[in-house]
């Protein structure tokens, strides 16, 4: 059974109203083409921080960015019921700033029509996040209409055991969901050339060919505060080959596979990666963290 899925490279800004639009608008793009499941970027519902601080931010900007925070949702308010509404049949993963109480989550979700399937919230958090956001805590798959799914966001791609703890939970679709900036330090006029645009391509597709799965990553457009995002959705096969892809620009990427067959035949094809994991000689990866010790002993 073939199953349409799309990806967005789309820019968002802190007007809920103007992010309802653009939603309802790539929903409406990606059932023209057929789409089963929609992908949508990190911070659709509000969008991400202005900036990223860091050990050289200011006190200033400091003050400026916690200002300026998008607005915080709960998982059963009328703001996600407005995208379920709008979802219909289809899937889609859209991220969001989570209220737990006085705490905030960088989170997503996986919806239907029928209410939300699957809720994550970020584990790993790059550079100043940890001064607006709580880390969360785990990694979970769910079943959805389109098969066996589990999400990340942003800079969790990093992280090889992410990935291979939703492998080894089941999930055969892999939902990756950014706001990947370029790079601050090293800016070059052409995107294409941006090192960090070229890591953002590296990790979806080596994610994809560790896990033999299919990896789905969405992405922020335009610039937001200090931020502009390198665009660069796209679909990866468990061959890590690049299925559809929107480049640097802003749009839709979209592809129609047999997931099962194709992570199926990945799986079958000599190179088992799961089945041939040895978890007893890992041991290390696993410890609490001795990452400044061994650095700086």
């Amino acid at each position: 059974m073939t199953t349409t899925i799309s990806v967005a490279a789309a820019e968002f800004g802190r007007d809920m109203e103007q992010g309802y639009r653009t939603i309802g608008a790539l929903i409406s793009d990606a059932a023209d083409k057929g789409s089963n499941l929609l992908v949508l970027p990190e911070a659709c519902l509000g969008v991400y921080l202005p900036s990223l601080g860091g050990g050289d931010e200011s006190v200033e900007a400091r003050r400026r960015r916690l200002e300026d925070l998008p607005p915080a949702l709960e998982l059963d308010g009328p703001e996600l019921a407005r995208v379920i509404e709008m979802a219909g049949d289809m899937t889609v993963t859209l991220g969001f700033c989570e209220a737990d109480g006085e705490t905030r989550y960088n989170a997503a979700v996986t919806l239907t029509g029928d209410g939300i399937l699957g809720s994550y919230r970020k584990v790993h958090q790059p550079l100043g996040e940890n001064l607006c956001y709580a880390a969360g805590s785990e990694y979970s798959t769910f079943d959805t209409p389109v098969g066996r799914m589990g999400m990340q966001i942003c800079y969790d791609k990093a992280f090889p055991e992410a990935a291979r703890e939703l492998a080894v939970g089941g999930a055969e679709i892999i939902a990756s969901i950014s706001a990947w900036p370029t790079s601050r330090t090293n800016t070059t006029p052409n995107m294409e050339d941006d090192r960090w645009k070229q890591r953002f391509d590296i990790y979806d597709r080596a994610r994809a060919l560790e896990n033999q799965l299919i990896w789905v990553s969405s992405n922020q457009a335009g610039t937001f505060g200090s931020l502009r995002f390198v665009c660069s959705a796209k679909i990866v096969g468990p061959g890590g080959e690049i299925l559809a892809d929107t480049g640097i620009d802003a749009g839709l990427a979209t592809a129609t596979i047999d997931v099962a067959e194709l992570v199926g035949s990945a799986r079958g094809s000599g190179m088992y990666h799961l089945r041939d994991r040895r978890p007893s000689a890992y041991g290390s990866v696993t410890a609490p963290n001795t990452f400044e010790e061994l650095t700086y002993a």
